[in-house]
């Protein structure tokens, strides 16, 4: 789609934003709207009134706030009521954050909720007249917003807006209708960008859930559809090709965990890299800036790597697999993980046991059977006796080569379609920037359109 630029444009004053159109004028933030940092936090006082919350997260992972059932449920004052419950033409920001870039998020409110309050670390942004609600909005989701409030960030452990930042941050400012119709072409064009990256979307999540089917019917079923099956006595398996064995993991393979964490961790007499959890992430291991501890003795041999022994999670993600590929002389692994041995190299082929691992952390066989705490965790003695199906020697390499040709190509395509949402996003971006600092006329664009209609 072509837009048209401006006749006229003049220097807006403002290094960073440059030219704007001759007309336009450059606002603070404090002379368009009024902005209200909350002070309602999440607990419940006694003798307060209740409330519902719009939370961080509400704005973080919303466009637009609605009403919904899922507000927290809270307590605050009358005067707290009166000033943060939230209004139509609202736009409401993150001013709190671990990092400048989640900094200013916004979130627009379409229309009055009623009982329903802006809670902690969050500032409300209401417009006063002659300013237009839903242009605000847009202003936020500009990149110049973006980086404008960045640089006003303060903090090192975490990061805020202090009141006077937010208030004097410039906005270009256009008259109250033409606002109205940036704000409108933006609402129009960006449902249609939206709605290609909601296809991407869907289209990743067919693609990773056919990966999945072809991982799991591979290492259940095999490649031959004509050998004879039997029952593997495994409720995930299902039947499973005749020839092959079904057993316990600790059968074929040695499953050990790595070193506890000293609290030295390092003494200076060998220190050597370690892979943590986190390290180990499916089909890849991190060996970039590991942290280090001392090995020595017969820990070198119990907790040293060599090339193919697969790492597997024994917490958060439980069953995240890696190969390990020798890629550093020397390294070792922590409590974290556990390390997949064969116990005969003649009859094992990790890559398959890789995928076998794959399938069943796909289909939650670990996540059903771990500790009910807060993070799970899988245990060495309880890991060795997961049994699953093992073919001969052969069939596993055949499996395996098969499943690596196979999942190449579909995570080809899932590339493909994150570029693709990528480059819509970033068009998306492109677009809301444009229009909010006058670098496109958008005008015609909605005058003709509703004169269409």
């Amino acid at each position: 789609m072509s837009v048209p630029a401006y006749e006229r444009y003049r220097d807006s004053g403002v290094e960073w934003l440059g030219e704007v159109p001759s007309h336009w004028g450059v606002r603070r933030l404090k002379h368009i709207a009024d902005v209200y940092p909350s002070n309602v936090d999440k607990k419940s006082q006694e003798g307060e009134i209740a409330v519902r919350l719009c939370n961080y997260t509400d704005v973080y992972y919303n466009d637009v706030i609605l009403d919904d059932p899922d507000f927290m449920v809270a307590t605050a004052t009358k005067d707290q009521i009166d000033k943060f419950t939230l209004r139509a033409g609202d736009t409401i920001i993150t001013k709190d954050s671990e990092t400048a870039d989640d900094i200013a998020i916004s979130a627009f409110v379409p229309r009055d909720l009623p009982g329903i309050v802006c809670g902690y670390h969050l500032s409300m942004v209401r417009p006063i007249s002659g300013t237009s609600g839903a242009f605000i909005k847009r202003y936020f989701d500009s990149a110049f917003a973006k980086a404008s409030f960045a640089v006003r960030a303060n903090g090192l452990t975490r990061v805020g807006l202090g009141q006077y930042a937010v208030d004097n941050v410039e906005v270009p400012f256009p008259s109250l209708p033409e606002q109205t119709a940036i704000a409108t072409f933006l609402d129009r064009e960006t449902a249609k960008i939206d709605a290609l990256m909601e296809e991407q979307r869907r289209l990743i999540g067919l693609l990773k859930e056919k990966r999945q089917a072809v991982i799991s019917h591979a290492v259940t079923k095999g490649l031959d559809p004509s050998v004879p099956m039997k029952d593997s006595g495994v409720e995930w398996l299902g039947e499973v090709p005749a020839h092959w064995t079904t057993c316990g993991l600790g059968f074929r393979y040695d499953v050990s965990l790595g070193k506890m964490l000293d609290e030295k961790r390092e003494t200076g007499k060998l220190p050597s890299p370690y892979l943590r959890n986190t390290d180990v992430q499916w089909g890849k291991i991190n060996i970039e800036n590991l942290p280090e501890m001392d090995f020595s003795g017969d820990e070198i041999v119990r907790y040293g790597l060599v090339y193919g022994d697969l790492m597997v999670c024994e917490g958060g993600e439980v069953g995240r697999a890696a190969i390990w590929q020798g890629d550093l002389d020397r390294c070792f692994y922590q409590k974290a993980l556990h390390r997949l041995r064969p116990h005969s190299s003649a009859s094992e082929f990790p890559p398959f046991m890789y995928y076998i691992l794959s399938a069943a952390a796909g289909l939650g066989v670990f996540s059903s059977a771990t500790s009910k705490a807060t993070i799970a965790h899988l245990p060495a003695e309880s890991f060795r006796k997961y049994r699953f199906g093992f073919p001969p020697f052969s069939d596993q390499v055949k499996i395996a080569n098969f499943l690596d040709q196979q999942t190449f190509k579909i995570d080809a395509l899932v590339a493909e379609a994150l570029s693709a949402e990528l480059l819509l996003q970033e068009r998306r971006s492109a677009l809301i920037s444009a229009a909010v600092t006058g670098k496109i006329d958008v005008r015609g664009l909605v005058a003709s359109e509703t004169e269409a209609a």
